[in-house]
């Protein structure tokens, strides 16, 4: 049986690797000439490192990745709001060092880069299964599932970027539609993110940093610092779209969607990149364990859509709560008493 799985990203490489670990050929095709190497940091909570360590991966990213142990939120002023514990501490990690690790797990011959699929009809046609693991702006999700399935604005918009040095703590400056987030990341260097409540598409320049001044430049320390050290051809900025309404299956005939192809979701709980891990390694398992190929489907479809559209769902919830300008109030009460919980 032929897999091709359409999107060399971590959802695709995921599957990969998954199904060449049990010995079952798949090709993997990307439309762009090299692997993705552009964003930040990515947040990998317990159960990513659990699919990872399925797929022989989990040790080198904790080897990699920078430890996050707690997140410090604060006003804007500096003044203290919460300083938050997870059970489990996250593991930070860029997303090209943790494509370029499922790269390399798989055979070279796996991965076909500069091919970009328009004909996905004639894919599924072909009696294989094809796997959507083409993003946001999944082409297989629009041929095979139709345009009911579309992408919604989260109200939002976020500019990101990664600077040399460490800026702790990592945490949260929670302001009235702003919000500016800051991580470690491997390297000795910082991440950062700054989302904004504001109509899609609305660029105030051709350049970001005066933007950025004007609305964090006074904000406390180190905000300033980090703007400082951050160079303007590193910034990327993208308005943030969830897919709506929810899919009510994964799966079509011998197609099947992973990742944000299938449940693209707003960045607020740091999960984006974890349910895609999760999905390919799912989805992979299932196909090199099961002999009815259908049924392996099935099964995928039953193990990880409810699961992954819950997440979305909660991001997106606690997006509006932490981004809308209505809801400081709420937001900063919840946690505030979130911290006198977890002491």
């Amino acid at each position: 049986m032929d897999i091709t799985v359409v999107g060399g990203g971590i959802g695709g490489l995921a599957c990969a690797v998954a199904l060449t670990k049990a010995g079952r050929p798949v090709r993997v095709l990307e439309r762009r000439d090299a692997l993705a190497d552009a964003g930040t940091a990515l947040g990998m909570w317990p159960n990513a490192l659990r699919a990872l360590d399925g797929l022989g991966l989990g040790d080198k990213v904790r080897q990699i990745g920078v430890v996050q142990a707690e997140a410090v939120f604060r006003r804007p002023d500096g003044r203290p709001l919460a300083r938050i514990r997870p059970r489990n501490a996250v593991v930070l990690i860029s997303r090209g060092a943790l494509t370029q690790l499922l790269h390399d797990a798989l055979p070279s011959e796996v991965l076909r880069t500069g091919i970009e699929v328009s004909d996905v009809d004639s894919l599924a046609a072909s009696g294989g299964v094809v796997v959507g693991a083409d993003g946001i702006n999944s082409v297989v999700r629009k041929t095979c599932f139709g345009d009911a399935y579309g992408l919604r604005y989260s109200g939002y918009s976020a500019w990101r970027g990664i600077v040399p040095g460490e800026y702790g703590p990592s945490g949260e400056i929670l302001g009235r539609g702003a919000k500016f987030g800051v991580t470690g990341v491997e390297g000795g260097r910082t991440n950062w993110f700054a989302p904004v409540w504001s109509p899609a598409g609305l660029r105030h320049a051709d350049r970001h940093l005066p933007e950025l001044h004007r609305i964090f430049g006074k904000w406390c320390d180190p905000v300033p610092q980090i703007l400082a050290a951050t160079d303007e051809s590193d910034i990327i900025r993208h308005d943030l779209y969830y897919v709506g309404p929810r899919l009510r299956s994964y799966v079509r005939d011998r197609v099947a969607l992973v990742g944000d192809a299938a449940h693209a979701m707003t960045p607020d709980l740091g999960q984006g990149a974890c349910q895609a891990l999760e999905d390919g390694a799912v989805l992979g398992r299932c196909l090199a364990t099961m002999s009815d190929t259908d049924q392996a489907l099935r099964r995928y479809d039953s193990l990880r859509r409810k699961a992954s559209q819950r997440v979305a769902g909660t991001a997106r919830l606690v997006g509006q709560a932490t981004m809308r300008p209505g809801m400081v109030f709420p937001r900063d009460t919840l946690l505030r008493t979130a911290d006198f919980l977890m002491r």
